[in-house]
């Protein structure tokens, strides 16, 4: 019985369905924080020891509700940016046990995406 090789691509389909171990649990939330300072940022702990933390013009808003945020299920991260009289805004949550590196990811993105006006 003769086989025929495998095409060029099958060793790469084969190695993208390999488990792959993956990074789980909330790790270390100031990697998120880490990024905010004092100058353009408000940060408020409730007395729940949730952190809120907005932009000095309101525009940018990130909760993180260690315990889950109250109301929802399991939500752990809020991050908000108001829209403006033309353009809708938007909002992203994250469940508590999203890796504090996805949600860093994230905000710096969002971060880097803002400009003075």
């Amino acid at each position: 019985m003769t086989v025929a090789p495998a095409s060029p691509g099958f060793s790469t389909t084969v190695e993208a369905l390999r488990l792959r171990e993956w990074q789980l649990g909330p790790g270390r939330p100031t990697l998120v924080m880490d990024q905010f300072s004092a100058d353009d940022f408000n940060v408020v702990v409730d007395d729940r020891a949730d952190v809120h933390v907005s932009s000095k013009d309101g525009r940018f808003y990130l909760g993180w509700f260690p315990l889950g945020r109250p109301g929802t299920d399991g939500e752990g991260w809020k991050i908000a940016v108001t829209g403006t009289a033309k353009v809708r805004g938007y909002q992203v949550s994250f469940d508590t046990e999203t890796p504090a590196e996805i949600v860093a990811a994230t905000v710096a993105r969002v971060l880097e995406t803002a400009r003075r006006v």
